[in-house]
């Protein structure tokens, strides 16, 4: 019986002592929750703002400062009090070592999780074990929890945001004026960004080698890769400018279908110049016509398929909606066209080729085939 009540009491303890950990986690959740949602509430009290000033602008009919313009500035203000005011909610850092040294030399990247032995407060036998996920390199190690949470993580954007951005792109395009332009679209978007790529790339090269201090931590084509990434444009204040006035459709159509093909565009580049320093380019450093020459096809048939993919997607989209009895149920009709398109720009990111224009055509194919 005493040796029955000694492991009842030792559970118990044992139960207790866990529970006060858990606790304390459900309280870092919480915390970690209200973050999340003060955030949120910060964004949306900013956009109501936002479409308050457009209110007021259109109103009054200002046109000194457009509202997309003033919308920056607002959120310059915003990032600035966010990342420059005081915060009680200090991240906790603790520096982790591998057991087995070799094991982290054998490692030729950053392991994707990290599992972590926290003893059990009260009990020093007793330990629990976390994970955690693989994030990126660190560079401010002074950032609160506010400052973390309020960074926003590139993937939602790209993988969530922009593509019904470029979804509601295609689908309000005036087809008629785009494909009738496409010709000098393509010519500004392919020729004019891979100009302005290399000029801008040259310029920044020549002035890295007027510092001394970084002259010899560039080459010719880094200035190149920094030079296709800040080529594109995205006008979007020229648009909405445009919307106002109801400009001439051509001229709509021309500045709008640069800027939705000048991101696809820096992208391949930029890939096809990071292809030419890595896999192509020999030890000498010197030029070669054959890495050249696949640079260049790399970024020619990036391009092309991306535009084959969409498409294909958007005929066989076309085609389900046109020819099935899908169509007599509104609801589900627009649903299948919009997963569609969300699956034509997965399936060319999958494929290491641009998404952008994928959902682009796509979205235009389908139309045009209806």
């Amino acid at each position: 019986m005493i040796l029955i009540a000694v492991l009842v009491l030792s559970y118990c303890l044992a139960f207790a002592q866990g529970t006060a950990t858990d606790i304390e986690l459900d309280a870092k959740a919480q915390l970690a929750h209200r973050l999340d949602s003060l955030n949120l509430l910060l964004y949306t009290f900013l956009l109501i703002l936002t479409v308050l000033t457009i209110w007021l602008f259109k109103h009054r009919r200002l046109r000194f400062l457009h509202e997309t313009g003033l919308a920056v500035i607002y959120g310059l203000i915003v990032g600035a009090l966010i990342r420059y005011t005081g915060s009680t909610t200090p991240l906790l850092h603790i520096p982790v070592v591998p057991e087995n040294a070799t094991q982290l030399h054998q490692l030729s990247l950053p392991p994707d999780t990290l599992w972590l032995k926290f003893p059990v407060k009260g009990a020093s036998n007793v330990n629990k074990t976390y994970g955690y996920r693989f994030r990126g390199e660190i560079v401010d190690l002074e950032n609160n929890e506010i400052d973390l949470k309020a960074t926003f993580d590139p993937e939602i954007f790209f993988n969530i945001i922009l593509p019904p951005i470029i979804f509601h792109a295609g689908y309000s395009l005036k087809r008629k004026y785009f494909f009738k332009n496409l010709g000098a679209i393509l010519t500004f978007a392919l020729i004019g960004t891979t100009i302005s790529s290399f000029v801008i790339g040259t310029l920044m090269y020549v002035f890295l080698q007027l510092v001394p201090n970084l002259k010899s931590g560039f080459t010719f084509l880094d200035a190149l890769y920094f030079g296709a990434l800040i080529s594109p444009t995205d006008p979007l204040t020229i648009l909405a400018i445009f919307n106002d006035l109801k400009v001439d459709v051509n001229l709509y159509a021309l500045v709008f279908g640069e800027s939705v093909l000048n991101d696809a565009v820096a992208i391949v580049l930029s890939g096809a110049i990071q292809n030419y320093e890595e896999r192509y380019q020999s030890g000498t450093g010197g030029f070669e016509a054959n890495a050249f020459l696949l640079a260049v096809g790399d970024f020619a048939g990036i391009f092309s398929l991306s535009l084959l993919i969409g498409a294909v997607m958007g005929c066989i989209t076309a085609i389900l909606t046109k020819f099935t009895r899908v169509r007599d149920f509104p609801i589900l009709e627009s649903a299948l066209f919009v997963l569609m398109s969300y699956s034509t720009f997965l399936i060319a990111e999958a494929s290491d080729l641009t998404g952008v224009v994928s959902v682009l055509f796509c979205v235009s194919s389908t139309l045009h085939v209806q």
